[in-house]
């Protein structure tokens, strides 16, 4: 399975769009693809699974009729209330570093799950039929990660992403999940903060890592990392009142996509605090974050 995943945050009326697109391969070897879109207000999800899928090395993803997708577009194209056109300007990707969102953990072969943001904000330019609404996206903040796997999802995970802070380019974004490697199986947790223009990434394995300490259950998300330069990042998230869209995963080798498996509340509230010996650098505040959790028990907290 390699999946892509875009989120579309418009601040100024409140909407946000995500799209998402999966090629997987079934156990016969065949190739097809998941593709999907939601929308807030208005509660649309809307999803298929499309015979024939392809993933070309330049970045360019083609699922049947329904997605064409590269490093700057989007197509998306699910009948006539779930549409998508999307042109990506001025794109900050990631800093070419030798590794990803994962850290080290990138060049682990067999790992049963990668995930990467490969960009943190960019322009938008279109525009998405969501239901009887067409919802202007021009202007918009588009972020957009990839995940990969020789199986498909974790049988738990949790996952947020935020921007629409006072600073406009303060991003956040973190995944984690149940991880297997060969025979040892846990928990990691991956989180990104681009804030006071620097980029941080702190990796944690187990709830209760030195690095970074997760908490996920029916009151929210919280988070706290501590950089190798001695910077806490604490991430604190809740539903906001909001209701979950329920979005389908892909189940690879059976070429079906497994419905409702994700609960993602696209309006959640998100507190992040960025502290240096005690010396508050950045506090921003964000009430159109995505925050998500899937299928399996989530990790307690701290």
């Amino acid at each position: 399975m390699e999946g892509w995943f875009w989120r579309v945050t418009q601040p100024a009326s409140g909407e946000v769009v995500v799209a998402l697109a999966g090629v997987n391969r079934d156990r016969r070897g065949r190739s097809w693809g998941t593709v999907g879109l939601a929308a807030h207000p208005g509660g649309l999800a809307a999803c298929a699974a499309v015979p024939g899928a392809q993933a070309d090395r330049d970045g360019t993803v083609h699922i049947g009729r329904a997605l064409t997708a590269g490093p700057r577009t989007v197509d998306l194209d699910l009948g006539p209330r779930a549409r998508l056109q999307l042109e990506l300007e001025a794109p900050v990707g990631w800093p070419r570093r030798a590794f990803g969102g994962l850290g080290v953990a990138h060049v682990l072969p067999g790992l049963s799950q990668y995930w990467h943001p490969w960009l943190l904000r960019a322009r938008a330019h279109g525009h998405a039929q969501a239901g009887g609404r067409r919802i202007d996206l021009d202007g918009a903040i588009v972020y957009a990660e990839k995940n990969w796997s020789n199986g498909g999802f974790p049988e738990a995970w949790w996952w947020g992403q935020a921007h629409g802070f006072d600073d406009p380019h303060a991003c956040v974004a973190f995944a984690g999940g149940t991880v297997a490697l060969g025979g040892l199986r846990g928990t990691a947790t991956a989180l990104v903060v681009a804030a006071g223009g620097r980029l941080h990434r702190v990796v944690g394995v187990g709830p209760r890592s030195p690095a970074l300490r997760v908490g996920v259950d029916d009151r929210g998300w919280t988070l706290r990392g501590r950089t190798a330069s001695g910077l806490v990042l604490d991430v604190e998230g809740h539903a906001n009142g909001t209701a979950p869209h329920r979005l389908p995963i892909p189940v690879p080798a059976e070429g079906r996509n497994l419905q409702d498996a994700a609960a993602q509340h696209l309006a959640g509230h998100l507190r992040l605090t960025v502290r240096r010996r005690g010396r508050t650098v950045y506090a921003g505040t964000s009430v159109l974050a995505g925050l998500e959790r899937g299928a399996g028990a989530p990790v307690r907290p701290r």
